[in-house]
């Protein structure tokens, strides 16, 4: 078992009031917010954005959509990835 590092973030008011969600824990947002944009900048897959969010990635895939996050910009070869992680599930 893996132990998580403890990382302490000291944010303006102005920032932190943009994450405030009374119905989630801040520390579930952030992770939301760094798993989607390292989705975005292509330094993850969808596959793995997924499953560090705990969604299926059909779910991930309909997420990402509606932030305007194209699921489907891929090359051949992320194409065969996505395919291999999905089936793995």
């Amino acid at each position: 078992m893996s132990t998580m590092p403890n990382v302490e973030v000291r944010l303006d008011s102005e920032l932190a009031s943009l994450l405030n969600d009374p119905n989630r824990k801040l520390e579930d947002v952030l992770r939301e917010y760094i798993v989607v944009e390292a989705y975005r900048r292509r330094e993850i897959s969808g596959g793995r954005a997924s499953e560090l969010l705990g969604m299926r990635l059909s779910d991930f895939m309909a997420y990402a959509g509606r932030l305007g996050i194209p699921y489907i910009d891929m090359t051949e070869a992320e194409w065969h990835e996505e395919v291999k992680t999905a089936l793995e599930k």
